[in-house]
């Protein structure tokens, strides 16, 4: 877990705010940003000297209600700290997929419909710009739920991301039975019905939200899809047995999914960089991952 120092801006809003602000290195400011969701809490490091490129980082599928796992499972902070990137970590979205969903979900009395891909893609990139945070020169990657989310929103805003990557996502959930895969991990954590998401496995909204099927339209922007083969190592030792066998169950899956994507994007041509490492679906991964990820969010975005 890494420590990080924090400073509030509780309700900050952009006309308050100065054109460029400063976290110390290693911490983060928080802020509380208005959605059609209600207000939606927002964790960012500052880029070092003031300039105006953004990397959005997503959570996985238990995404936290007060925290982004990015900030204490990972070495985010830190990693970036020197650089002249904002980090953003959004907070929240358990089991939402960072997608628009058609309702709130029936089976859990939720009370306000998700609108995942609205925030992120413009409620919260204007915000931001009162910040002086750009609305175009940004890069997104995900882990886990947020790996095909970090894809699928790259594909749909291109005007917004020049890099996009993803952690052992599901970046192909049409595949055959996946849709309820997704059910029953969805109905497990928070008990939130797919169905209200994108409605039966043939709508539409499946195939928009498929990082497989939207592969024509990420063509030309640099993409990052990484996974582990299932096989465990030394970092998933602390998190005991059980948890391994479920991580490892998982990136079985995900791997599979990478295969798909990997080999559609061959034979349509779409260049991709896709790893298969050694190791299982936890942050240990996701932090080397976002290692290596660095000096291509960088060059993507034009800074250092």
């Amino acid at each position: 877990m890494v420590a990080t120092a924090t400073v509030l801006s509780i309700g900050v809003s952009p006309a308050d705010a100065a054109p460029v602000s400063r976290t110390p290195a290693g911490g983060f400011e928080e802020l509380i940003v208005p959605s059609s969701m209600g207000p939606i809490k927002v964790q960012v490091q500052w880029a070092a000297r003031g300039g105006s490129a953004a990397l959005y980082l997503l959570d996985g599928l238990r995404a936290p209600a007060d925290h982004s796992q990015w900030t204490t499972d990972t070495d985010a902070l830190r990693q970036f700290a020197g650089d002249n990137v904002t980090l953003v970590f959004p907070v929240g979205g358990h089991s939402s997929f960072y997608t628009d969903w058609y309702r709130p979900s029936s089976t859990n009395g939720q009370k306000s419909t998700y609108k995942w891909e609205t925030f992120l893609t413009r409620e919260l990139p204007d915000f931001l710009a009162g910040y002086g945070v750009s609305r175009t020169n940004n890069a997104i990657i995900g882990a886990s739920m947020g790996g095909n989310a970090a894809l699928t929103l790259a594909a749909h805003h291109r005007d917004q991301f020049r890099f996009a990557g993803s952690f052992s996502g599901f970046v192909n959930p049409t595949y055959p039975m996946w849709n309820e895969a997704m059910r029953v991990a969805m109905r497990d954590e928070g008990n939130f019905n797919v169905d209200d998401m994108w409605g039966p496995a043939s709508d539409p909204a499946w195939a928009r939200n498929d990082a497989t099927n939207q592969l024509e339209r990420l063509r030309g922007l640099p993409l990052y899809v990484t996974t582990g083969n299932g096989i465990p190592g030394a970092a998933d030792v602390p998190f005991g047995i059980g948890n391994t066998l479920n991580a490892m169950s998982l990136e079985a899956m995900t791997v599979v999914a990478a295969g798909i994507f990997r080999d559609r994007a061959t034979a349509l041509g779409v260049s991709a960089r896709v790893d298969v490492v050694n190791g299982t679906h936890t942050w240990p991964y996701w932090q080397q991952a976002l290692t290596n990820a660095r000096p291509m969010v960088l060059d993507a975005l034009g800074v250092r």
